[in-house]
């Protein structure tokens, strides 16, 4: 499964970014192997509309799941249209939000 993890840089030691539209990168994980690839948000400097524009983003990369800190209304609804699963109320690394997330998964 890819995984979106909204991050203050482009790599697995990164922070994660708090916010969602307008994070720094994002850095999309591969669950089974843990090997990634990063790009800059694009929206991050929109004036506006830049959850929805974020979430066609990770949505064509093929992301099922980002992991990030907060996401706004406009932003939740964009991501549910594309059915991807939402995680909230991450800290630390992009590695260990990951890791957090496929415990959690594991357990359920």
């Amino acid at each position: 499964m890819k995984i979106a993890v909204t991050a203050k840089g482009g790599s697995l030691s990164a922070q994660v970014d708090q916010r969602f539209g307008r994070c720094a990168y994002f850095v999309l994980v591969d669950s089974e192997t843990m090997k990634f690839s990063a790009f800059s948000n694009p929206a991050s400097e929109a004036s506006g509309g830049a959850g929805p524009a974020a979430a066609r983003e990770i949505s064509k990369n093929g992301a099922q799941v980002v992991i990030t800190g907060e996401v706004g209304h406009k932003a939740k609804q964009a991501l549910d249209t594309a059915g991807i699963e939402i995680v909230t109320d991450a800290a630390g690394t992009v590695k260990k939000a990951v890791e957090s997330f496929l415990n959690k998964d594991q357990k359920a």
